[in-house]
């Protein structure tokens, strides 16, 4: 059904464009021609505008369609539902699924303090810092 009704939308389209393009505007338009015509001016131009407010009353009716059967549709999908979600407990989501920069629980524990304020030299070994006492 929604197929019909898109491809019905599209064909309305091609359609009011066509029927825009056609009519004389204050620039000549794609009217520009000699005086040969299938209608008068006046005639040409009220059949031209009933045609386009037909078509535009169309394109509305069939947009409103398609945007009901869209939301009330057979089933519609929310995109968060094709997500494959993990339950094993790793609390890895889906930035985690991604890469880039590693979860805390893959960081390695820093080592607790030894008790002092001072930090250690650097490539000093632990028992050479000082206690502060």
């Amino acid at each position: 059904m929604q197929t019909v009704l898109i491809v019905i939308h599209l064909m309305i389209v091609l359609a009011l464009v066509g029927v825009v393009l056609i009519q004389r505007s204050e620039g000549g338009g794609l009217g520009i021609g000699g005086g040969s015509g299938f209608m008068s001016a006046r005639g040409a131009a009220n059949a031209l505008t009933r045609t386009t407010a037909i078509l535009a009353g169309a394109f509305f009716v069939t947009s409103l369609a398609l945007g009901i059967l869209a939301r009330y549709g057979d089933s519609p999908t929310d995109i968060l539902d094709r997500i494959p979600v993990q339950t094993d407990g790793s609390g890895s989501g889906v930035l985690d699924q991604l890469g880039g920069a590693p979860s805390p629980a893959e960081t390695p524990a820093e080592t607790p303090a030894t008790g002092t304020d001072i930090p250690a030299a650097p490539g000093a070994p632990a028992s050479d810092v000082p206690s502060g006492q």
